[in-house]
């Protein structure tokens, strides 16, 4: 299989296996531009990057310690609404979650509102949007609400995951 190819004008793209599942981490040589959730069938691809690696290590962390601290350089992104949530995100203490609603009475907006700044959030789990939910069960993730879909498994390992370091 050919390596894949890097436009100048992009940065490059790593997909690295979690626990769980596929994460798509892009970055320049100085900041994280985006993480994605990928399909689980999604095809690996190293980091070509030196903060490419870092970023796979810290998140591997994570993944063996809930109370791991991220510290990677974000770049600027979002509306400012949006940075407003995801500042609300990063105050939630590991293992505890909070609700759209009680987010966005914090926040004087709407739920939805609160669930669309969620789902734009382009640096998903370091910047933890799975901590919301909704008040019955767990509300979306990534754009998605199928129960059986990977994303919300997703999101439901990432709440177990810090729920086992909460009960521990």
């Amino acid at each position: 299989m050919p390596a894949p190819t890097v436009s100048s004008d992009q940065p490059p793209r790593a997909v690295v296996a979690l626990p769980f599942g596929r994460l798509g981490i892009t970055c320049t040589e100085t900041q994280i531009v985006q993480l994605d959730y990928l399909p689980p069938d999604t095809a690996l691809v190293p980091p070509l990057t030196a903060l490419g690696h870092e970023a796979a290590r810290q998140l591997q962390a994570y993944c063996s310690d809930a109370a791991f601290v991220f510290d990677l350089p974000l770049a600027d992104a979002g509306t400012a609404f949006q940075r407003r949530v995801w500042e609300l995100l990063r105050r939630i203490p590991c293992g505890q979650t909070r609700s759209y609603a009680d987010a966005a009475a914090e926040l004087q907006s709407a739920a939805r509102a609160v669930g669309q700044a969620c789902a734009a959030n382009p640096f998903a789990p370091i910047v933890p949007c799975h901590r919301i939910v909704a008040r019955q069960g767990l509300g979306g993730f990534a754009h998605s609400t199928a129960a059986d879909g990977y994303l919300l498994g997703i999101k439901r390992w990432l709440l177990q995951h810090e729920a086992r370091r909460r009960d521990a």
